[in-house]
């Protein structure tokens, strides 16, 4: 029975009949790597969407950058309404990892600030590839980045059945144990609060809803499902599993082992300063270390715990960090990786590592991390590459190495049964750019159209923005500075017509779909 239901108006044409069967075919007799070649408008997301129905195994999508995740994301919940799309990228509107110059002596504190919305996107993402076999993810270069062990995520879920003898004591503890903070004033996602014999939970991964738990004695005798907003009781339950607060949650008995190594690697660290008489870094790392490890005792963390996540996991020196990757193995069932925009997205991902390995090794040698920090980091592209059982490369134009990889598994898609036609290119002077440019805008909005236009800088898309908007057009300004869920938004809002003219610094973005846009100025 096929567990991935595509919902769609249209059905393959063109090209995308004969490459949906030689893409399903070559995977199906156990092909790696396979590329579909697609030209701008050949209708390559929907081919991709009839090739997970048809292979009917819980896929993995990665793309370079945010606002086409996004885009996809919209896309393939349209095209599997009744299946579990998630959607995984960085959970950070602003980090700046922690750094040291030695030719100035300087030490850049780790500084972050960590979108709530997507941090609950992320847990969906990994508690949906636990629990159910129709899970579609959609992720940015995130999904390489270091995570925690899966299987230790699974050992700690607790599985609650109404009937079911529990002391309400035992189950209070374990909610701490899963990273679940009690909070009986604000409550808020991965809280709960308790009530007599009612214990309310917030799941850490839910958006709007929360698990009330009725006692009666020690058996539970009601399981509820509320809105959170207003309390509203939306249904009962006979039984409900939850999940940990968050992915990096380790037993009690994996905490202690981890400190008990850390110790143990600060101590030959240690001694080898000593040894190379290294006074200031000897003293530098004895004292951030033994804080640290005081924190994590006392409070379960501390300021770059990310950085002893090889003792936390349980994994070797050198090996392969967990990453979302793992949370697909969990199940030990084959799984689709495909990769859209390849010929950007696969550079990207190789050139990850090198960046975060020179920036940790120079915080290493001066003592301010231990050796171990080495590996907390992404995977290597020779890690990536051959990670998946099957890997599809999706491009307009692949690169050398796709092609090299998939050999002979290459299906082609020349027809657009979009109706598309290639843009027309005019160049113009310069000179009274910005009212020529006007002139064109109002001929766009006279048709109901949309209007990009780039700019080289933040300050000139807020200018530009600003000078058309007291000439009365409806615009908007996106850059680097707008999180990655309001440049969804202002995505969502041009194609709905809220507004007419978008300027950015980087609009011009492979893989995007805006068939609303029908002039880009430049």
């Amino acid at each position: 029975m096929p567990k991935f239901i595509l919902n769609s108006a249209y059905t393959p044409a063109g090209d995308q009949p004969q490459a949906i069967e030689k893409i399903t075919n070559f995977i199906s007799n156990g092909a790696q790597y396979s590329t579909l070649i697609g030209v701008t408008g050949s209708g390559k997301t929907y081919t991709m969407a009839n090739i997970i129905a048809r292979l009917n195994i819980p896929t993995l999508i990665m793309t370079h950058n945010k606002t086409l995740a996004a885009q996809l994301y919209s896309e393939f919940r349209g095209f599997f309404p009744q299946n579990h799309v998630e959607y995984f990228i960085s959970h950070f509107d602003y980090y700046q990892p922690e750094a040291y110059i030695p030719r100035r002596d300087l030490f850049i504190e780790k500084d972050s600030s960590i979108n709530e919305d997507l941090e609950r996107l992320r847990l969906s993402a990994t508690t949906s590839l636990l629990a159910y076999d129709d899970v579609i993810v959609v992720a940015s270069v995130s999904a390489n980045y270091g995570l925690g062990n899966p299987a230790e995520y699974l050992s700690m879920i607790e599985k609650l059945e109404v009937g079911a003898e529990y002391q309400q004591k035992a189950l209070l503890l374990k909610l701490v144990d899963m990273g679940y903070t009690r909070n009986d004033m604000v409550f808020e996602r991965g809280n709960f609060r308790v009530n007599g014999e009612v214990i309310d939970i917030f799941p850490a991964y839910n958006e709007n809803e929360f698990i009330r738990i009725e006692f009666f004695g020690d058996e539970i005798e009601r399981i509820g499902v509320f809105e959170a907003l207003e309390r509203t009781h939306l249904a009962n339950l006979q039984s409900f599993v939850l999940y940990s607060a968050n992915q990096f949650i380790v037993s009690a008995q994996r905490l202690q082992t981890a400190l008990h190594n850390i110790e143990s690697e600060l101590e030959t660290r240690l001694n080898e300063f000593e040894r190379d008489n290294k006074q200031v870094e000897y003293q530098r790392l004895k004292g951030r270390t033994e804080f640290d490890l005081e924190m994590i005792r006392e409070s379960g963390i501390c300021k770059g715990i990310e950085n002893y996540a090889r003792h936390l996991t349980g994994k070797e020196a050198g090996e392969t960090p967990y990453s979302l990757l793992d949370y697909f193995e969990q199940k030990k069932k084959p799984y689709l990786l495909i990769v859209d925009e390849s010929h950007v997205s696969l550079p990207q991902f190789g050139g990850m590592y090198a960046g975060d390995r020179s920036r940790k090794e120079v915080l290493v040698e001066y003592g301010f991390r231990l050796p171990s920090a080495l590996d907390n980091r992404p995977l290597r592209f020779d890690e990536f590459i051959t990670k998946a059982p099957h890997f599809l490369f999706v491009s307009a134009t692949p690169a050398q190495k796709e092609l090299e990889l998939s050999g002979e598994y290459i299906a082609e898609q020349i027809i657009r049964p979009t109706g598309l036609l290639d843009p027309l290119y005019e160049v113009r002077d310069s000179n009274n750019a910005v009212l020529d440019l006007y002139d064109e805008i109002k001929l766009r909005i006279a048709q109901n159209q949309r209007v990009l236009i780039t700019t080289l800088t933040k300050k000139m898309a807020e200018e530009l923005s600003k000078y058309y908007g007291e000439l009365g057009i409806k615009v908007r300004y996106m850059h680097s500075d707008i999180d990655a869920i309001e440049r969804n938004h202002l995505i969502r809002a041009l194609r709905l017509g809220e507004f007419d003219v978008l300027i950015g610094i980087n609009l011009l973005r492979e893989g995007l779909d805006l068939p609303e846009v029908s002039l880009i100025a430049i």
